[in-house]
This record gives C-alpha cells, structure tokens and sequence, in this order.
C-alpha cells in the first residue's frame, strides 16, 4: 500500500466534502476561502519524524541506591509489575532516560524546573516520580515547607 497515495485520496476526499456545504455569496471573501483550501489550509503537508533515541539514564533502583529516591519506589516503578511489595517476581527496574534522570534529581533538591522534549519521551514520569517520593518521605497531606510531623 502507497500510504502517500491514501493521504492523498483522503485528503482529495475530504477537500470535496468540505467544499460541499461551503457557500460564501460575497465574491472576495469566497475567493480568499477557495485560496486558502487550494493551499491546504486544513489539510496540511504529511509530518515524518523518526522516532529519536534518547540517551539512556539511571534505573529507578540505582536512585534508590544512591539516596535520591526513596526506597519505597523500587517496588512501585517497575516494568512487568505484578502485586506484592517488592513488584512481584519478574518485574525489572524502570531504566529512565537522561532527561529524566536530570530532572528528578534537581527534583530532589527542591528546586523548580522545566523539562521541554518531543511527545511520547516519558515527561510525565518526571513529575509523577518526585511527586510520589515526597508522599513516601513527608507523608500523604504534607504542605509546602513542613513536614507531616509539625502538624
């Protein structure tokens, strides 16, 4: 199959539909509006990107071991996960990106940061990681600045 081909069936497609139920009575706004479609305005040039690698990090387990993270998120961020608390047996370690790595050790340190990498490159994981290890270290309901003993 060309998927070029099909896009651009699609694209022929759906152009016509459009222009079905577009009716524009005032000669230079229709012509704008037949302008814009003929240069695709809704229907952009295709977007190929590879898929990058990213530079490999620490494991999850290696911060634990290092004291960045608490050791409580050994057992909860781990592939092939099954119940019990060490993540059940044949569970592996999280091996994060760099980027994470970095981001969850100035994390740690309470400073703020922005992390800014394509979709799909596990950013979400950046915060959901140190955001779990203050629960572990603080306790759950803990403010800004004191922790859950000051209560």
């Amino acid at each position: 199959m060309d998927v070029f081909a099909l896009r651009d069936r699609l694209v022929a497609d759906y152009e016509e539909f459009t222009r079905s139920f577009i009716t524009v009575r005032d000669e230079r706004i229709g012509e704008v509006v037949d302008r814009e479609l003929a240069e695709g305005l809704l229907w952009p040039e295709s977007l190929i990107q590879l898929n990058p690698s990213f530079a490999p990090g620490a494991s999850i387990d290696e911060l634990v071991a290092e004291g960045v993270l608490h050791g409580a998120n050994r057992a909860i961020f781990r592939r092939n996960k099954t119940e019990g608390a060490d993540g059940g047996s044949g569970s592996i370690p999280l091996r994060l990106h760099r980027h994470q790595e970095d981001a969850i050790r100035v994390a740690g340190t309470g400073a703020n940061y922005v992390l800014t990498t394509g979709t799909g490159s596990g950013k979400s994981l950046t915060y959901i990681v140190p955001i779990v290890d203050r629960i572990l270290r603080e306790g759950p309901g803990s403010a800004s600045g004191r922790s859950s003993s000051t209560r």
